[in-house]
Protein backbone atom coordinates (compact mmCIF):
# COMPACT_ATOMS: atom_id res chain seq x y z
CA UNK A 1 0.00 0.00 0.00
CA UNK A 2 2.81 2.38 0.91
CA UNK A 3 4.57 1.70 -2.39
CA UNK A 4 1.38 2.41 -4.37
CA UNK A 5 0.86 5.65 -2.50
CA UNK A 6 4.42 6.72 -3.29
CA UNK A 7 3.97 5.97 -7.00
CA UNK A 8 0.74 7.96 -7.09
CA UNK A 9 2.38 10.94 -5.43
CA UNK A 10 5.28 10.79 -7.90
CA UNK A 11 2.90 10.73 -10.87
CA UNK A 12 1.03 13.75 -9.50
CA UNK A 13 4.31 15.64 -9.09
CA UNK A 14 5.29 14.82 -12.68
CA UNK A 15 1.87 15.96 -13.93
CA UNK A 16 2.21 19.20 -12.01
CA UNK A 17 5.65 19.72 -13.56
CA UNK A 18 4.25 19.06 -17.06
CA UNK A 19 1.29 21.40 -16.43
CA UNK A 20 3.66 24.10 -15.22
CA UNK A 21 5.89 23.73 -18.29
CA UNK A 22 2.82 23.78 -20.57
CA UNK A 23 1.50 26.96 -18.99
CA UNK A 24 4.94 28.56 -19.27
CA UNK A 25 5.21 27.58 -22.96
CA UNK A 26 1.74 28.93 -23.74
CA UNK A 27 2.56 32.21 -22.00
CA UNK A 28 5.80 32.56 -24.01
CA UNK A 29 3.92 31.66 -27.19
CA UNK A 30 1.34 34.36 -26.45
CA UNK A 31 4.14 36.89 -26.00
CA UNK A 32 5.50 35.96 -29.44
CA UNK A 33 2.03 36.24 -30.99
CA UNK A 34 1.56 39.67 -29.40
CA UNK A 35 4.90 40.76 -30.84
CA UNK A 36 3.90 39.51 -34.31
CA UNK A 37 0.54 41.28 -34.03
CA UNK A 38 2.32 44.53 -33.24
CA UNK A 39 4.59 44.10 -36.28
CA UNK A 40 1.57 43.31 -38.50
CA UNK A 41 -0.21 46.45 -37.31
CA UNK A 42 2.88 48.53 -38.08
CA UNK A 43 3.11 46.90 -41.52
CA UNK A 44 -0.56 47.67 -42.22
CA UNK A 45 -0.03 51.30 -41.27
CA UNK A 46 3.00 51.50 -43.58
CA UNK A 47 1.03 49.93 -46.46
CA UNK A 48 -1.75 52.48 -45.94
CA UNK A 49 0.79 55.31 -45.92
CA UNK A 50 2.25 54.08 -49.22
CA UNK A 51 -1.23 53.65 -50.74
CA UNK A 52 -2.18 57.15 -49.64
CA UNK A 53 1.02 58.55 -51.13
CA UNK A 54 0.41 56.90 -54.50
CA UNK A 55 -3.24 57.95 -54.52
CA UNK A 56 -1.97 61.53 -54.50
CA UNK A 57 0.42 60.71 -57.35
CA UNK A 58 -2.32 59.00 -59.40
CA UNK A 59 -4.88 61.80 -59.04
CA UNK A 60 -3.45 64.28 -61.59
CA UNK A 61 -2.96 61.39 -64.03
CA UNK A 62 -6.60 60.35 -63.60
CA UNK A 63 -7.58 64.00 -64.16
CA UNK A 64 -5.65 64.04 -67.45
CA UNK A 65 -7.35 60.81 -68.46
CA UNK A 66 -10.78 62.28 -67.73
CA UNK A 67 -9.98 65.33 -69.87
CA UNK A 68 -9.17 63.09 -72.83
CA UNK A 69 -12.22 60.88 -72.25
CA UNK A 70 -14.50 63.94 -72.41
CA UNK A 71 -13.51 64.36 -76.06
CA UNK A 72 -14.59 60.79 -76.93
CA UNK A 73 -18.35 60.51 -77.64
CA UNK A 74 -20.26 58.06 -75.44
CA UNK A 75 -17.07 56.73 -73.86
CA UNK A 76 -18.56 55.73 -70.50
CA UNK A 77 -21.77 54.45 -72.05
CA UNK A 78 -19.76 52.19 -74.35
CA UNK A 79 -17.50 51.01 -71.52
CA UNK A 80 -20.51 50.20 -69.32
CA UNK A 81 -22.37 48.34 -72.06
CA UNK A 82 -19.24 46.33 -72.90
CA UNK A 83 -18.78 45.25 -69.28
CA UNK A 84 -20.23 41.75 -68.65
CA UNK A 85 -21.94 42.83 -65.40
CA UNK A 86 -22.47 46.59 -65.60
CA UNK A 87 -23.89 46.34 -69.11
CA UNK A 88 -26.80 44.32 -67.74
CA UNK A 89 -27.74 47.13 -65.34
CA UNK A 90 -28.64 49.78 -67.91
CA UNK A 91 -32.18 50.04 -69.24
CA UNK A 92 -32.86 51.74 -72.57
CA UNK A 93 -33.77 54.95 -70.73
CA UNK A 94 -30.56 54.72 -68.66
CA UNK A 95 -28.55 54.54 -71.87
CA UNK A 96 -30.11 57.80 -73.06
CA UNK A 97 -29.11 59.47 -69.78
CA UNK A 98 -25.59 58.02 -69.94
CA UNK A 99 -25.02 59.93 -73.18
CA UNK A 100 -24.73 63.02 -70.95
CA UNK A 101 -22.19 61.37 -68.59
CA UNK A 102 -18.93 63.33 -68.95
CA UNK A 103 -16.72 61.66 -66.34
CA UNK A 104 -16.51 59.25 -63.42
CA UNK A 105 -14.29 59.73 -60.38
CA UNK A 106 -13.36 57.24 -57.67
CA UNK A 107 -11.69 58.67 -54.58
CA UNK A 108 -10.46 56.95 -51.44
CA UNK A 109 -10.81 58.76 -48.13
CA UNK A 110 -7.65 60.53 -46.98
CA UNK A 111 -6.75 57.75 -44.55
CA UNK A 112 -7.73 55.13 -47.20
CA UNK A 113 -9.14 52.61 -44.72
CA UNK A 114 -12.17 54.70 -43.74
CA UNK A 115 -13.98 54.47 -47.09
CA UNK A 116 -14.31 55.82 -50.62
CA UNK A 117 -16.69 57.65 -52.95
CA UNK A 118 -17.83 57.19 -56.56
CA UNK A 119 -18.94 60.30 -58.47
CA UNK A 120 -20.74 60.51 -61.83
CA UNK A 121 -20.41 63.93 -63.51
CA UNK A 122 -23.07 64.89 -66.06
CA UNK A 123 -23.41 67.62 -68.64
CA UNK A 124 -26.63 69.65 -68.61
CA UNK A 125 -29.40 67.26 -69.60
CA UNK A 126 -33.20 67.08 -69.89
CA UNK A 127 -33.53 64.44 -67.15
CA UNK A 128 -32.34 65.92 -63.83
CA UNK A 129 -30.95 69.12 -62.35
CA UNK A 130 -27.85 67.56 -60.77
CA UNK A 131 -24.50 67.84 -62.53
CA UNK A 132 -22.91 65.46 -60.03
CA UNK A 133 -24.18 62.24 -58.43
CA UNK A 134 -22.04 60.78 -55.65
CA UNK A 135 -22.28 57.61 -53.62
CA UNK A 136 -20.10 57.38 -50.50
CA UNK A 137 -19.09 54.32 -48.47
CA UNK A 138 -17.84 54.99 -44.94
CA UNK A 139 -16.36 52.09 -42.97
CA UNK A 140 -17.29 52.60 -39.32
CA UNK A 141 -15.09 51.38 -36.46
CA UNK A 142 -17.83 49.20 -34.98
CA UNK A 143 -18.16 47.15 -38.17
CA UNK A 144 -21.11 48.25 -40.35
CA UNK A 145 -20.74 50.38 -43.47
CA UNK A 146 -22.54 53.70 -43.76
CA UNK A 147 -23.76 54.34 -47.30
CA UNK A 148 -24.98 57.75 -48.44
CA UNK A 149 -25.84 59.09 -51.88
CA UNK A 150 -26.92 62.20 -53.73
CA UNK A 151 -30.66 62.68 -54.02
CA UNK A 152 -31.49 62.95 -57.71
CA UNK A 153 -33.52 66.06 -58.54
CA UNK A 154 -35.55 64.83 -61.50
CA UNK A 155 -37.00 67.41 -63.84
CA UNK A 156 -40.75 67.63 -64.30
CA UNK A 157 -42.10 64.61 -66.13
CA UNK A 158 -38.84 62.70 -65.64
CA UNK A 159 -37.58 60.29 -63.02
CA UNK A 160 -37.63 56.66 -61.98
CA UNK A 161 -41.34 56.72 -61.01
CA UNK A 162 -42.18 57.79 -64.57
CA UNK A 163 -41.12 54.61 -66.26
CA UNK A 164 -37.35 54.37 -65.79
CA UNK A 165 -37.76 51.48 -63.37
CA UNK A 166 -40.22 48.68 -62.91
CA UNK A 167 -41.56 47.34 -59.66
CA UNK A 168 -38.98 45.62 -57.45
CA UNK A 169 -39.31 41.94 -56.71
CA UNK A 170 -38.53 41.93 -52.99
CA UNK A 171 -35.08 43.33 -52.20
CA UNK A 172 -33.41 41.80 -55.23
CA UNK A 173 -32.19 44.01 -58.07
CA UNK A 174 -33.50 42.82 -61.42
CA UNK A 175 -30.80 43.70 -63.93
CA UNK A 176 -33.12 43.71 -66.91
CA UNK A 177 -35.97 45.68 -65.35
CA UNK A 178 -34.65 48.12 -62.75
CA UNK A 179 -33.02 51.43 -63.61
CA UNK A 180 -29.35 51.82 -62.75
CA UNK A 181 -30.20 55.12 -61.08
CA UNK A 182 -31.99 53.36 -58.22
CA UNK A 183 -28.42 52.56 -57.12
CA UNK A 184 -28.20 56.14 -55.90
CA UNK A 185 -31.09 55.65 -53.49
CA UNK A 186 -29.72 56.74 -50.14
CA UNK A 187 -28.93 53.96 -47.68
CA UNK A 188 -27.96 55.04 -44.18
CA UNK A 189 -26.51 51.90 -42.67
CA UNK A 190 -26.40 48.18 -43.25
CA UNK A 191 -29.20 46.26 -41.62
CA UNK A 192 -29.66 42.50 -41.33
CA UNK A 193 -33.07 42.72 -43.02
CA UNK A 194 -31.52 44.56 -45.98
CA UNK A 195 -28.37 42.46 -46.42
CA UNK A 196 -29.42 41.07 -49.79
CA UNK A 197 -30.12 44.46 -51.37
CA UNK A 198 -26.97 46.03 -49.94
CA UNK A 199 -24.79 43.15 -51.08
CA UNK A 200 -25.90 43.85 -54.65
CA UNK A 201 -25.19 47.56 -54.24
CA UNK A 202 -21.78 46.80 -52.76
CA UNK A 203 -21.02 44.52 -55.71
CA UNK A 204 -21.77 47.31 -58.18
CA UNK A 205 -19.53 49.72 -56.26
CA UNK A 206 -16.72 47.17 -56.05
CA UNK A 207 -16.88 46.48 -59.79
CA UNK A 208 -16.76 50.18 -60.65
CA UNK A 209 -13.96 50.90 -58.16
CA UNK A 210 -11.74 47.86 -58.68
CA UNK A 211 -12.47 46.79 -62.26
CA UNK A 212 -13.90 49.53 -64.49
CA UNK A 213 -12.19 52.60 -63.02
CA UNK A 214 -8.53 51.42 -63.14
CA UNK A 215 -8.68 50.80 -66.90
CA UNK A 216 -11.99 51.64 -68.63
CA UNK A 217 -10.25 51.57 -72.01
CA UNK A 218 -10.20 47.77 -71.77
CA UNK A 219 -13.99 47.73 -71.94
CA UNK A 220 -14.34 50.63 -74.36
CA UNK A 221 -12.15 48.71 -76.83
CA UNK A 222 -13.96 45.46 -76.18
CA UNK A 223 -14.62 43.68 -79.48
CA UNK A 224 -17.14 40.90 -80.18
CA UNK A 225 -15.88 37.33 -80.01
CA UNK A 226 -14.63 35.90 -83.31
CA UNK A 227 -17.17 33.09 -83.02
CA UNK A 228 -20.02 35.60 -82.78
CA UNK A 229 -18.58 37.54 -85.70
CA UNK A 230 -18.19 34.39 -87.81
CA UNK A 231 -21.70 33.36 -86.87
CA UNK A 232 -23.08 36.66 -88.11
CA UNK A 233 -21.08 36.32 -91.31
CA UNK A 234 -22.49 32.85 -91.80
CA UNK A 235 -26.01 34.16 -91.39
CA UNK A 236 -25.32 36.99 -93.83
CA UNK A 237 -23.86 34.63 -96.43
CA UNK A 238 -26.79 32.25 -96.05
CA UNK A 239 -29.16 35.14 -96.46
CA UNK A 240 -27.31 36.29 -99.59
CA UNK A 241 -27.51 32.80 -101.11
CA UNK A 242 -31.25 32.65 -100.43
CA UNK A 243 -31.72 36.06 -102.02
CA UNK A 244 -29.73 34.99 -105.10
CA UNK A 245 -31.86 31.84 -105.48
CA UNK A 246 -35.06 33.91 -105.20
CA UNK A 247 -33.78 36.35 -107.84
CA UNK A 248 -32.95 33.47 -110.23
CA UNK A 249 -36.44 32.00 -109.76
CA UNK A 250 -38.00 35.40 -110.47
CA UNK A 251 -35.92 35.75 -113.65
CA UNK A 252 -36.97 32.28 -114.83
CA UNK A 253 -40.59 33.19 -114.21
CA UNK A 254 -40.27 36.40 -116.22
CA UNK A 255 -38.73 34.53 -119.17
CA UNK A 256 -41.66 32.12 -119.24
Amino acid sequence: MGADKGKKQKVEEENNTIDGELVFSIEKLQEIQDELEKINEEASDKVLEVEQKYNEIRKPVYDKRNDIIKAIPDFWLTAFLSHPVLGELLTEEDQKIFKFLSSIEVEDSKDVKSGYSITFNFNANPYFENTKLTKTYTFLEDGPTKISATTIKWKEGMGIPNGFAHEKKGNKRSHAEESFFTWFSEVNQKDEDEDEALEIQDEVADIIKDDLWPNPLTYFNNEPDEEDFDGDEGKDSEGSEDEEEEEEEDEDGDEE
